[in-house]
């Protein structure tokens, strides 16, 4: 029997790699993606459709209220996506504790399945500098989680997994073509319009067009 694995899966281009990776790896995968107040829920349909093509088990989408959380672009419409970042600040992107929130939603799922593994995209290369995508974040969520759940005790320790952490945008991308990713069904925007098309100005379609460009692949992204 395969291992059972619980994919962060948000409709980008990260996580859609990280689910063809962890797939290629043997796991049966199952997906969980989050409507969380964020500006579009375009990145969910899209996420739908890659949990299908890339075979994952299952894919579920959890409703969580995170729009209380003000003084982030992307779950206050009141406040403007920017289209230039300083690389010495967190951005105003940033959305406090989400990671934190998504991986204990997908740590009580995978504790449902009895599997020890949780896959997340999360970089520390070419990312916007959010502080819960780095190294030392994952491997106290991993402590953590050890310490907190039924299985662990038991003897079932909770591995997550981060197979992008050290990989530049180009370097992911290449992986992704080798196991056959479709990068024109994913999505990297932090504004898309209702049709999916994502603006091509914001900082992570920056990073995302940039990234392409360096793998010396077409970047397959419908623009506005």
């Amino acid at each position: 029997m395969s291992d059972k694995a619980v994919v962060l899966l948000s409709g980008g281009l990260d996580s859609a790699t990280v689910l063809a990776m962890a797939r290629q790896a043997g796991f049966e995968c199952y997906c969980i993606s989050f409507d969380y107040g964020q500006r579009h829920l375009s990145e969910i349909r899209f996420a739908e459709q890659l949990a299908v093509i890339l075979g994952a088990v299952r894919h579920n989408t959890v409703q969580i209220d995170m729009s209380g959380f003000v003084g982030s672009a992307l779950t206050d419409p009141s406040i403007e996506v920017p289209l230039d970042v300083d690389a010495e600040d967190i951005p105003v992107t940033y959305v406090p504790a989400r990671n934190t929130v998504f991986l204990s939603y997908a740590l009580g799922y995978a504790e449902v399945l009895d599997a020890r593994d949780i896959f997340i995209g999360v970089n520390a290369v070419d990312y916007s500098g959010y502080p819960d995508c780095r190294p030392e974040f994952i491997q106290a969520f991993e402590s953590m989680a050890n310490l907190a759940t039924r299985m662990a005790v038991h003897g079932r320790s909770v591995r997550v997994q981060t197979p992008l952490i050290d990989l530049s945008k180009q370097e992911i991308i290449r992986r992704g073509i080798q196991l056959g990713v479709d990068y024109a069904l994913t999505v990297s925007c932090y504004q898309l319009d209702d049709d999916g098309k994502a603006c091509g100005r914001c900082d992570s379609c920056r990073i995302r067009r940039d990234g392409f460009a360096e793998a010396g692949v077409a970047d397959p992204t419908r623009y506005v």
